[in-house]
C-alpha cells in the first residue's frame, strides 16, 4: 500500500527487520523494497534476548551449546513464526554454533512463550521487551542478548557476542516513504525525528524496553536495510526456509 502511494510525504511506512527478512523469504513479492523504499532514519534497536525455561540445567551460553551438542535434535527452540526474527536469530545460532535444535513456529510471541514458561519447549530467541517481565521475575532464565553490546536494561547478562563471535540478530525499525518522494520531505521527516529521538522522555521509554536509539541520516539508514537484507538472505538460503 505505500509503494503504490502518493510520495507527497503523507504516507509512511513503519520499517523494521521483517522486511529485510522477506525480500528473501517470499518468492512472489510485487514489489522490490529496496528499490521501491526510500528511507528516512533508522529509529531504534531492541535485541532479542536467548532465554531458557529454568528447568533446563544450563545458566551460561557455554553450557547450552555443550548441552545441545550432547542431546542432537533434542531441544526444542520455539519462535514468534516461521521467517520471524526468533525463528532466525535461533538458525543464526545454529549456523555458528553447529549445535541441532528443533524449531517449533507459533503464531506469535504470546503462545510461544505460554509454551517455553510451562517447560513444552525449552529455548526461545524472543524480542527482549516481550520477555523481560517473565525474566525479571525469575520465571524465564536469560542467557545473553543478541545484540553487539550489552543491553542497559538487563545490564548483567552478556551477549551472545562474548561466546560467539560477530554474532549479532537485533531488530531494527526505522521510517520510510514511497520512492520519488521530494528530498525536501525526506530531510524534513528525517529532521523532527532525530529531534524526537533526543527527547529525554523517549530515551527514557526506549531505555525502559532494552532498546538504543539510532537516528541518523537517510542514506545511513538505507544502508542498514541493504546490509540486514544481505545478511538474513545468508541465513534464509543456507537453512532453506520458505513460505510461498
Amino acid at each position: 500500500m505505500v509503494v503504490r502511494a502518493a510520495p507527497d510525504g503523507y504516507t509512511v511506512l513503519w520499517v523494521t527487520s521483517p522486511n529485510a527478512i522477506n525480500a528473501t523469504l517470499y518468492q512472489h513479492l510485487h514489489f522490490n523494497f529496496i528499490r521501491d523504499m526510500q528511507p528516512v532514519v533508522a529509529v531504534f534497536r531492541v535485541p532479542n534476548v536467548l532465554e531458557v525455561n529454568p528447568s533446563l540445567p544450563v545458566k551460561t551460553v557455554p553450557e547450552l551449546i555443550a548441552y545441545a551438542k550432547a542431546n542432537p535434535g533434542k531441544l526444542n527452540f520455539a519462535s514468534s513464526g516461521v521467517g520471524s526474527t526468533a525463528h532466525l536469530s535461533g538458525e543464526l545460532f545454529k549456523a555458528m554454533t553447529g549445535v541441532d535444535m528443533r524449531h517449533v513456529p507459533y503464531r506469535g510471541s504470546a503462545p510461544a512463550l505460554v509454551d517455553l514458561l510451562s517447560g513444552q519447549v525449552q529455548v526461545m530467541f524472543d524480542l527482549l521487551p516481550a520477555s523481560i517481565g517473565h525474566i525479571r521475575a525469575d520465571k524465564l532464565r536469560a542467557l545473553a542478548v543478541t545484540s553487539a553490546a550489552r543491553s542497559d536494561a538487563l545490564p548483567q547478562i552478556p551477549t551472545i557476542a562474548e561466546f560467539v563471535p560477530d554474532y549479532e540478530a537485533s531488530t531494527f525499525n526505522g521510517v520510510g516513504v514511497p520512492a520519488g518522494t521530494p528530498p525536501a520531505i525526506v530531510e524534513a521527516l528525517n529532521k523532527q525525528i532525530n529531534a524526537a529521538l533526543s527527547d529525554s522522555t523517549i530515551k527514557s521509554r526506549l531505555a525502559d524496553l532494552g532498546a538504543t536509539g539510532l537516528g541518523g541520516s537517510p542514506a545511513e539508514f538505507g544502508k542498514l536495510v541493504a546490509d540486514e537484507t544481505t545478511k538474513w538472505a545468508r541465513i534464509i538460503k543456507s537453512a532453506d526456509i520458505k513460505i510461498d
